[in-house]
């Protein structure tokens, strides 16, 4: 992103780094980091160069005296010796002309045709760009990260919610909150792409028209302090707080709180709603993961779980459930547990546990592959590519140098953009480019569909 494709901000307080400005000092001019030129010794011929370095420039130089006969008899001598070549360095032997096993005529492959294998898709290792984030809050049990369905990536850094518009690159700030409210501590968008919800430090949860940039409702009364974790349902805003308490607010009424769940004795940092919107999944600091029920939700006392999941050791912020089987859910464990566990989320059956070797801070399945992408902390602070379900790493992706506390995923489910302690935010295409679904065909319409079968 161009410095001159930013928006001024006045109140960054004096700050010399400006939000969500890419680091250019990374990427230099190709021409000026450019491979030096390292021959292959191994197919270098010193003889014949110091031949053409000596006695080859004599010949040259001596060519206009020869006779017809001499110069035939010279070209002869030359190609009989191999001696016709340009090139003395090169950078490797050329390869040994294919040994062909089988006569053509013998070959099976138009008897049995050979299925054509998928190509390895291509995992680069390296982020595809890096912005600055400064004031980004270093907690593990926040959500500051958010790409909607617009794809508009919400960032909060500190007290601002700053948007960066990932079609052109530009960023804008959407609201910056008071000390005493501050800092934000959780940022989800609605299904919509449009409104956003943000969550506050002083138990407050802020609606927000991202178009018209224009604040439409407070949600007030649902906890009694800080709301790190928020999940929309259709209307539905569900709020977690480190009170413990789980609430569903239905944005659309003035009485907004329509249900509440309890099970959690400590911070609610995980809230992830499955894709049919019956589940809920709840992870908090007392290393408990709880299932809600949609249809068990009750208004007039605190609905219970149906499912409560003790296998972690340590905090679970980490939830994701899988897009192609609707009651598989994986979880992630923090600097006491290192584990991504699945589960059945019907039974409650715990189906395998990975033990991956450092906090796990986040989880994203892919929507085209069965993969799972985990974002880790101390030592490596890396993300770690997965495939489903032998849990054998695909790749190991490096350049945080803190560790990287949240994840979102493009609309289109390639791109990937983490945020970690480090106050950057970085962009990995991991996931690949999905495949273009081919068109249906055309059902040819029954004759007279219209009317009723005669039984």
């Amino acid at each position: 992103m161009d410095a001159g494709s930013l928006n001024s901000f006045s109140n960054l307080k004096g700050q010399s780094r400006c939000p969500l400005q890419e680091q250019l000092l990374q990427r230099r001019n190709s021409k000026e980091n450019m491979d030096r030129f390292i021959p292959n010794r191994s197919a270098m011929d010193f003889d014949y160069a110091h031949y053409m370095l000596t006695e080859g420039r004599k010949v040259k130089e001596n060519q206009t005296v020869c006779s017809p006969a001499r110069e035939a008899y010279r070209k002869q001598l030359a190609e009989t010796l191999n001696m016709n070549r340009t090139r003395i360095l090169a950078f490797k032997n050329k390869p040994p002309t294919p040994v062909e096993l089988f006569p053509s005529e013998h070959s099976t492959s138009s008897v049995h045709p050979t299925k054509s294998a998928k190509p390895r898709r291509h995992i680069p290792q390296s982020s595809e760009r890096t912005l600055d984030a400064p004031d980004l809050v270093d907690d593990f049990y926040l959500n500051l990260l958010d790409w909607g369905s617009s794809n508009v990536l919400a960032i909060a850094l500190g007290n601002t919610v700053y948007l960066w518009d990932a079609s052109d690159s530009s960023t804008s700030e959407l609201v910056t909150v008071d000390d005493e409210n501050g800092p934000v501590t959780s940022v989800s968008w609605a299904p919509d792409g449009r409104h956003i919800a943000i969550g506050l430090n002083n138990s407050e949860v802020q609606l927000w028209d991202s178009a018209s940039n224009r604040q439409l409702r407070t949600l007030r009364g649902c906890h009694r302090s800080r709301v790190g974790s928020l999940a929309w349902n259709n209307h539905i805003l569900t709020t977690g707080g480190i009170d413990g308490q789980i609430v569903n607010n239905d944005v659309r009424i003035r009485s907004h709180v329509v249900e509440t769940y309890r099970g959690h004795q400590q911070e609610v940092c995980g809230l992830k709603w499955s894709a049919s919107g019956q589940q809920l999944a709840s992870g908090g600091n007392d290393n408990l993961v709880h299932i809600w029920d949609r249809s068990m939700a009750s208004s007039n006392s605190p609905t219970q779980w149906l499912h409560r999941l003790e296998d972690h050791t340590s905090a679970v912020k980490a939830l994701a459930w899988c897009p192609f089987q609707s009651n598989l859910l994986a979880t992630g464990g923090g600097g006491g547990d290192r584990t991504i566990k699945f589960w059945n989320t019907h039974t409650g059956a715990c189906l395998n546990s990975v033990d991956t070797g450092s906090q796990v801070c986040a989880l994203l399945w892919n929507k085209n592959e069965r993969e799972l992408l985990s974002s880790h902390g101390f030592t490596q602070n890396q993300l770690v590519l997965w495939k489903y379900p032998s849990m054998v790493k695909m790749a190991e992706l490096t350049g945080h140098t803190s560790r990287v506390l949240y994840m979102a995923q493009s609309p289109d489910g390639c791109t990937v953009a983490s945020a970690a302690g480090d106050e950057t935010l970085r962009f990995w295409n991991v996931f690949g480019v999905p495949e273009v679904a081919k068109p249906a065909p055309k059902a040819n319409p029954e004759p007279f569909s219209q009317l009723n079968r005669i039984r």
